[in-house]
């Protein structure tokens, strides 16, 4: 359990995905920048098999923003795209409407 001012640490922000590529040394994952608005982040996830680059381009999406980088197979990711996942699914978790780049997700 965490207290809810734990979860108050977490900056979830909206961002939107401006380029998709390929993971150098990994099957399963992604490399994506995504727009913050005042900002671009690169952020490793492990989504391909679920998404197509074509399907991710433009999407918007929720990213915890303070996290602290981590190097995924050599590859520097500055955050974490948030999704849901039960056994053979993932799906983004993403706005129903459009949002202003950047904006705080409570």
């Amino acid at each position: 359990m965490i207290t809810i001012d734990d979860f108050k640490k977490l900056e979830l922000r909206i961002a939107q995905i401006k380029e998709v590529s390929d993971h150098p040394n990994a099957d399963k994952l992604l490399i994506l920048t995504v727009d913050l608005g005042d900002r671009l982040k690169q952020v490793v996830a492990g989504i391909k098999n679920y998404y197509s680059k074509e399907e991710l381009l433009g999407k918007q999406v929720i990213l915890v923003d303070n996290l602290e980088p981590a190097i995924l197979r050599g590859v520097e990711s500055q955050g974490m795209i948030l999704a849901g996942s039960d056994e053979n699914i993932l799906a983004l978790l993403c706005p129903e409407k459009k949002l202003k780049l950047g904006s705080v997700v409570k």
